[in-house]
């Protein structure tokens, strides 16, 4: 599902014209990427929880020559479910 199938999908379920429905959607996911950005963490409940988490610097290897690859720390978003997503997917 693609961000304009959640726009029709929430304009056809509530008659509000796509255009609004459109920005109150991308204004949301916006504000999530701003809050995720300042190292904010975001709970919906009953959804979620978005988190940037730091994975510490390592050492890897490259898979073809096998030649030992120092790997820098960095910062990626994580998600947890919430517990009615978890039975909703069961």
């Amino acid at each position: 599902m693609r961000k304009r199938d959640i726009v029709l999908k929430i304009a056809q379920e509530t008659n509000i014209k796509q255009v609004v429905v459109k920005e109150v959607v991308h204004r949301t996911f916006d504000t999530i990427f701003e809050a995720l950005k300042n190292g904010d963490r975001i709970e919906l409940r009953n959804f979620g929880v978005f988190q940037v988490k730091i994975r510490k610097r390592r050492i890897g290897r490259n898979p073809k020559t096998g030649q030992v690859v120092p790997v820098p720390e960095r910062h990626t978003v994580t998600f947890k479910p919430g517990l009615e997503m978890k039975q909703a997917i069961k």
